[in-house]
């Protein structure tokens, strides 16, 4: 009467058979990048381990140890990933009435170890446009207007207004497994980005003689142009060359060298660059968060929170300025 009753026989239903099912729902509902990791954690490491167990027969102690032992293999994204298949597969046996509680909720998941954010100078960004070619005007875009790969490999001449210096993002190419998927930003709703007279202006030249809806990088095959991954790719060379330059530079320095040494970027740290290069001229979080396009100030702050720390040395400093000198005009009897 209570409607808390589960049939037992509801719960015989096995792992597979219900996973196979919700996978075949997310399809609908996720971005194609997303829905890559778990279909891969799904056809990896859960349909191995759990596939022809029933509902019932899965406890917390189980799944518990499970992610203990996949923690010690692989990294703690992908854990995550994993336990995120089984948990939500059985949330939805749990709103179908097959069971009354889910047994993975609880579990205790690895930390995830943040990778350091990598971020180029003015001088390295300069340096390494100038190394990459036809893809110098590119380097400059990502490394000062942080946008994603994909929202850059979808942008067309028409997308960017060279007289009010805005783009409009509303696309993105994702490569997925090899093949490229076209669909929305990944808030999904459409920002426009303002840009630098300097980048607008080698903008220009790249769209020089190119059609309204033309690609402004194109593949060699016409397509999107995808991320530049490879050990040979054009952006790791251009990376090496600037380490070359960088370490001759050091040597000629002698004992003391000034010349920093050129870290391996990646293209997405490029967009880390854009964001130290935006705060140190004085952004703040807000305009910080509307250039990358995340979805609160809160994600900005968590990934950028290094770059904040010079703000708390300057607040500091303005606290003794004003609370200070207050506080030293006080009356010296006062203990």
């Amino acid at each position: 009467m209570r409607g808390e009753y589960v049939s037992p026989a509801l719960g015989k239903a096995t792992v597979r058979d219900l996973g196979s099912e919700w996978l075949a729902r997310q399809q609908g509902v996720m971005k194609p990048s997303a829905f890559h990791s778990v279909e891969s954690a799904w056809r990896v490491h859960v349909l191995p381990k759990w596939g022809s167990t029933s509902i019932s027969g899965i406890t917390f102690s189980g799944v518990q140890g499970w992610v203990t032992d996949l923690a010690g293999k692989r990294k703690g994204t992908l854990v995550a990933t994993a336990y995120s298949v089984v948990a939500r597969i059985l949330d939805d046996a749990v709103r179908d009435r097959r069971l009354a509680v889910n047994p993975a909720r609880g579990v205790k998941l690895p930390a995830r170890v943040k990778r350091k954010n990598i971020y180029l100078t003015a001088e390295q960004l300069r340096s390494l446009a100038l190394e990459s070619g036809r893809y110098g005007s590119l380097v400059l875009l990502l490394g000062t207007a942080g946008l994603r790969w994909g929202e850059a490999a979808a942008l067309r001449v028409g997308d960017v207004d060279f007289l009010k210096r805005r783009i409009t993002l509303h696309e993105n190419a994702v490569t997925v497994g090899g093949d490229v998927h076209l669909g929305t930003l990944k808030s999904g709703k459409s920002r426009t980005v303002v840009l630098p007279a300097f980048v607008v202006e080698e903008l220009s030249k790249t769209c020089r003689g190119k059609g309204h809806d033309d690609l402004i990088w194109p593949a060699r095959d016409g397509g999107y142009l995808g991320p530049p991954s490879s050990h040979d790719s054009w952006l790791s060379g251009a990376v090496e060359r600037c380490q070359a330059a960088a370490a001759a530079a050091r040597e000629e320095e002698g004992d003391e060298p000034a010349t920093p040494v050129f870290p391996r970027v990646t293209a997405h740290a490029l967009r880390h660059t854009a964001a130290s290069l935006a705060i140190s001229a004085g952004a703040n979080v807000k305009v910080v968060q509307r250039m990358l396009g995340h979805s609160s100030a809160a994600m900005t702050l968590d990934v950028y929170a290094d770059l904040f720390d010079d703000d708390l040395t300057g607040v500091a400093d303005k606290l003794d300025v004003t609370v200070g000198k207050m506080w030293a005009e006080r009356p010296q009897d006062v203990v």
